[in-house]
């Protein structure tokens, strides 16, 4: 037996429809099949993406972190595996003015212990000046190992927003796998959770049109919900490779988006319904809230 909403006039539309318990189980055993079948498919790509050939580089190149210039071999940490961020940095942005979708996916990676324990070190590279990064982490409050590869060649420099793996035997390098966009959604363990739920992710973070009731994302206030955000990290459009055609989230007089020497191939997304990214700033308590 299948009903409307107790109060159409009030719910959102797409809302599911109700039904008894034997319906929906009916239901939720259908789309298990897909579900079982898409994650023997994704187990099939994954298997293929570690057997993607490798392109050895010099591990010597110099990456500047808190304790000044590092070759880029010590952030292995002595173990064999590496997995870098590369975090997109507006030059002469304020904090608030930081790449969105690349903060969202920065607040999702606060911990590497479970990498650590798997032998898989964990470090976020980015483009801006080192001053400029220390200020920006001690701002967000972060406590991953962050280094700045302005001016550094690729694949450890170069374009930004993507996830890159390294693999490391004694003093040779190699680059392993690369993804960008949509491709670094399982870092951001959030919207797998909200595509879960009936509204999804209200229209951001690379939902499909369609995929989630129509008029969701507007509801209550602004075209996303500011409730139970994460501090600092408000859900965003992930960042993608391409020409930079993005505004910046401030002024723009006040920076321009800069990998090595000039604009970044890398953006993020504006969030649907509000044009600049949010302000981020910090509360009396030390939070990361957002206005």
């Amino acid at each position: 037996m299948t009903t409307t909403p107790d109060n159409p006039t009030t719910a959102l539309p797409g809302r599911p429809p109700v039904v008894d318990l034997a319906t929906w189980q009916t239901a939720r055993d259908e789309l298990l099949v897909r579900e079982k079948a898409h994650t023997r498919e994704g187990d099939a790509l994954a298997a293929a993406r570690r057997r993607l050939p490798m392109v050895e580089f010099d591990g010597t190149v110099d990456v500047v972190g808190p304790d000044g210039p590092v070759p880029f071999l010590d952030l292995f940490q002595g173990r064999d595996e590496l997995v870098v961020y590369k975090h997109m940095w507006y030059d002469g942005a304020p904090h608030q003015g930081q790449c969105e979708g690349c903060t969202t996916t920065a607040w999702h990676l606060k911990d590497a212990v479970y990498l650590n324990a798997r032998g898989v070190s964990f470090a976020i590279l980015t483009t801006g000046r080192w001053d400029g990064v220390a200020s920006y982490v001690e701002f967000m409050g972060y406590t991953q190992p962050w280094y700045s590869v302005r001016d550094v060649d690729a694949p450890v420099g170069d374009s930004m927003g993507s996830i890159t793996c390294f693999l490391r035997d004694g003093d040779r390098v190699f680059l392993t796998c690369s993804t960008t966009g949509r491709g670094n959604e399982p870092v951001s363990g959030s919207f797998g959770l909200l595509d879960m739920t009936p509204y999804g992710r209200r229209g951001v973070g690379g939902q499909a049109r369609g995929a989630g009731p129509r008029g969701a994302a507007r509801a209550g206030s602004g075209a996303r919900t500011r409730t139970g955000t994460p501090p600092g990290a408000r859900p965003a459009a992930p960042c993608r490779s391409g020409p930079a055609t993005a505004r910046p989230p401030w002024s723009p007089s006040a920076g321009t988006a800069t990998t090595t020497d000039g604009p970044s191939s890398s953006t993020c997304e504006p969030t649907p319904g509000t044009g600049a990214d949010p302000i981020r700033r910090r509360s009396l308590t030390g939070a990361v809230t957002q206005l």
